[in-house]
């Protein structure tokens, strides 16, 4: 039962670990060489790899795979983890933009692609508004 449940999951149909790795790799990649994101990158530390692996995990985990960056993580709240960051309408529009790229250029089926990349923004713009309140 838990094969069928796991191959049926958005994380499995995109191709596991290495499709959700992929993203974020190609995500990071974009945030960090476009000067369209400019913002976006100001926000982050000058060291991608641990922001690069939790989105890794969170990603997983959000898709439907393996718990293991709950189980790293068991106290980190994606929202309240971005509580001291401000996030503007124009970082999160970056965000927003890097990301669909991301899904795009690896290769996710169209459908889930944009399942992901509009659930994905309301995350970004839920933690906008949040911090302008």
């Amino acid at each position: 039962m838990q094969n069928m449940i796991e191959r049926d999951t958005p994380y499995a149909l995109i191709g596991g670990t290495p499709a959700v790795a992929a993203i974020v790799d190609r995500f990071y990649d974009l945030i960090e060489t476009d000067p369209d994101y400019g913002e976006l990158r100001a926000l982050h530390a000058g060291d991608l790899v641990p922001v690069r692996r939790s989105l890794t995990g969170f990603l997983t985990v959000w898709l439907g795979g393996p718990r293991d960056w709950f189980e790293r993580e068991p106290r980190i709240c994606i929202m309240s983890a971005h509580d001291a960051v401000a996030i503007t309408p124009a970082t999160t529009q970056q965000w927003n933009s890097a990301m669909r790229r991301a899904i795009g250029d690896c290769g996710v089926p169209e459908d889930i692609g944009a399942k992901m990349s509009q659930a994905l923004a309301s995350m970004a713009t839920a933690m906008q508004v949040r911090l302008q309140h």
